[in-house]
């Protein structure tokens, strides 16, 4: 059973009982001073590859620490196969919106450019630390792989072709989502959220293009970019993905 009480830590060190883990200066202060942990106490550890395990405190003063790794408590899952593919957004909205998605067990981070996208470039290091916040909180082994940004076209000419692409279109009116997702294939899911001036025709009709290809409408009103990825995320989990019985 799960320990929701303990704090979890991210650290790229391999873990294997008994392994010492060199604990980075901020992360020993918010183990020492914010959650004010002492010698022997544990920590709940994850990697992203040798699952999740219990980990005892060594301090060596106030400012430096070590943990040692006692016993694997979760074996390592498979990574989520849902890759979410989105325009990039503004700082403080971007990173709500990857955290969010991380939390909704998105297993590839995609950034498309294009036309209405509101920046070109952004920090990939950025992205990375808020995927890790969020899976620390959430309880979360598998990190997101998360991948360069790419024009629309090639973000998609890079799906594979028996991957369904669940086309989230503003211009679709008030279909039932549920109702669409419900009859749709199993198998790989993509979902691909477009920017706040959403997609030009031209964009529309190459998506559209796609065979395995799904239009999605999320309801009667327009969604800001981070709430509809919130919302898609939801309703293809709920019918396709790792919410649903099946």
């Amino acid at each position: 059973m799960r320990d929701f009480t303990k704090h979890r830590l991210y650290s790229e060190a391999p873990l294997v009982a008994g392994a010492v883990l060199e604990v980075a200066r901020d992360q020993a202060n918010y183990l020492l001073n914010v959650l004010r942990l002492r010698g022997g106490d544990t920590i709940l550890v994850f990697n992203g590859r040798d699952g999740e395990w219990l980990c005892a405190v060594r301090a060596e003063g106030r400012k430096q620490a070590s943990l040692e790794a006692l016993e694997q408590v979760r074996p390592q899952p498979a990574a989520s196969d849902l890759t979410y593919l989105f325009a990039p957004l503004k700082h403080a909205r971007l990173d709500y919106m990857a955290q969010k998605a991380v939390e909704m067990g998105a297993g590839v981070l995609q950034p498309v450019l294009t036309r209405f996208t509101q920046v070109s470039r952004f920090n990939l290091d950025r992205l990375a630390a808020n995927a890790v916040e969020a899976a620390e909180q959430c309880g979360i082994l598998a990190l997101p792989q998360i991948r360069p940004e790419q024009p629309l076209a090639a973000a998609l000419a890079a799906l594979e072709p028996e991957r369904l692409l669940i086309f989230c279109d503003e211009t679709l009116g008030t279909e039932s989502p549920i109702a669409a997702l419900q009859g749709a294939p199993r198998g790989p899911l993509a979902v691909l959220i477009g920017p706040e001036g959403g997609f030009d025709e031209s964009e529309r009709a190459l998506v559209l293009q796609r065979e395995r290809t799904l239009r999605l409408s999320l309801g009667p009103r327009i969604l800001r970019a981070d709430t509809a990825a919130v919302a898609a995320l939801a309703v293809v989990q709920a019918t396709l993905g790792d919410w649903s019985a099946n």
